[in-house]
C-alpha cells in the first residue's frame, strides 16, 4: 500500500523554502547565507540561530520565498555561496513534507493522537505507514489508508525483523521514525544508522521510574508532577538528547488510573509537539542536547 499525502495549502504565488544550517562558528556565515537568498531573489519569511560558546557551533533556520521555483538550482546557489564553512546544511521547499514512519506496540494513544492531528491538517508530514510488533493497530492503520507491516519480535527474530525495519526506510524514502509507544528497545546498529532521525516518547521527565508500571511506580513514590519525554533514540537507553517535554501537576488523592490517564495526555502533547516541531527543520542535534528553535 502506497504512503498517503495530504496536499499542503499554498498560500502565496512564490514558493517557500526552508534552509536548515549547522557548522563551526566563525565570522560571515550570516553575510554568506545573506548573499545566496539575494542571488535567488529571496524573501525571508522567519530567520532564527544560535551560536553555541560551549560546542563552538552556528545554528540557522531560514524560510523564505522565492522567484526562483528550482529547488536544485537555488540549491546550488547556497552551496556555492557557502561552501568554505563546510556545513551540515538542508534546503527543501516546504510544501515537501517530511515522511514519518510510525512504530507502535499495543497503546494506541500517542497512535491515535498523530493520525488526528496528521488528518486534520496539524502535522506537515507524510506518514509512510505504520511498523508494529502486535496485530492490534492494523485496524487503525486500514481506517486511515495507511500501509501497516507487522513485525513480531523475539530475542530469535529481532535481528531479522531490524533488517526487515531498515528495508522498510529505505525503500519508502522515510525521513524520520516516530516510536508512538514502541515497547521494543533498538539496537545499537539500528540506532546508529538512523542516529537524529527516531524520536521516543518516555513516561516521565527522564531519567525516573524506567521499566513495568511507571504509573504505580509514581503512585507509590507519591509523585506531584506527571511528566513525559520526547527524545531522540541512541543506544543509551532513554538518556537521548532530549526535543520536548511536558507536565501536569498531581497531589495524593490520584490513583494510579487516573495517574496513568494523565500520563497519555502529557505522553500525546510532547510527542505531537517534538513531531511537528522536527517535522519544520526547527530541530538541531547539538552534541548530548538540542538546539530547538520556535519552541
Amino acid at each position: 500500500m502506497a504512503a498517503v499525502v495530504r496536499c499542503p495549502i499554498v498560500i502565496g504565488a512564490m514558493p517557500a523554502y526552508i534552509l536548515s544550517f549547522t557548522c563551526p562558528d566563525r565570522p560571515g556565515i550570516i553575510h554568506a547565507i545573506s548573499g545566496a537568498l539575494l542571488e535567488v531573489e529571496a524573501n525571508v519569511l522567519e530567520q532564527e540561530q544560535y551560536s553555541d560558546l560551549e560546542t563552538g557551533l552556528f545554528f540557522a533556520r531560514t524560510r523564505f520565498e522565492s522567484a526562483e521555483p528550482d529547488l536544485d538550482r537555488v540549491r546550488a546557489v547556497v552551496e556555492a555561496r557557502t561552501s568554505s564553512f563546510a556545513p551540515d546544511a538542508s534546503l527543501r521547499l516546504e510544501s515537501s513534507h517530511r515522511r514519518a514512519l510510525i512504530m507502535v506496540s499495543q497503546y494506541d494513544h500517542c497512535l491515535l493522537d498523530l493520525l488526528y492531528r496528521w488528518d486534520a491538517g496539524e502535522l506537515p508530514i507524510d506518514i509512510a505507514g505504520i511498523v508494529s510488533n502486535h496485530e492490534i493497530c492494523r485496524p487503525i492503520a486500514d481506517r486511515y489508508g495507511l500501509a501497516f507491516d507487522h513485525l513480531p519480535v523475539t530475542k530469535e527474530t529481532k535481528a531479522e525483523q531490524e533488517a526487515r525495519l531498515l528495508g522498510i526506510v529505505w525503500e519508502r524514502s522515510v525521513d524520520f521514525v516516530v516510536l508512538a509507544r514502541y515497547m521494543q528497545i533498538l539496537s545499537p546498529a539500528v540506532c546508529d544508522q538512523l542516529n537524529g532521525r527516531v524520536i521516543n516518547i518516555h513516561h516521565s521527565f527522564l531519567p525516573g521510574f524506567k521499566g513495568a508500571r511507571p504509573y504505580h511506580q509514581a503512585h507509590e513514590r507519591g509523585v506531584k508532577l506527571i511528566g513525559a519525554t520526547a527524545h531522540f533514540v541512541t543506544s543509551d537507553l532513554d538518556e537521548g538528547p532530549i526535543i520536548e517535554q511536558e507536565v501536569e501537576r498531581v497531589n495524593h488523592t490520584y490513583t494510579p488510573e487516573a495517574l496513568a490517564e494523565i500520563g497519555r495526555d502529557v505522553e500525546r502533547m510532547a510527542l505531537s509537539r517534538a513531531v511537528k516541531l522536527f517535522a519544520q527543520d526547527r530541530v538541531f542535534l547539538n552534541r548530548h542536547r538540542t538546539v530547538v528553535f520556535g519552541a
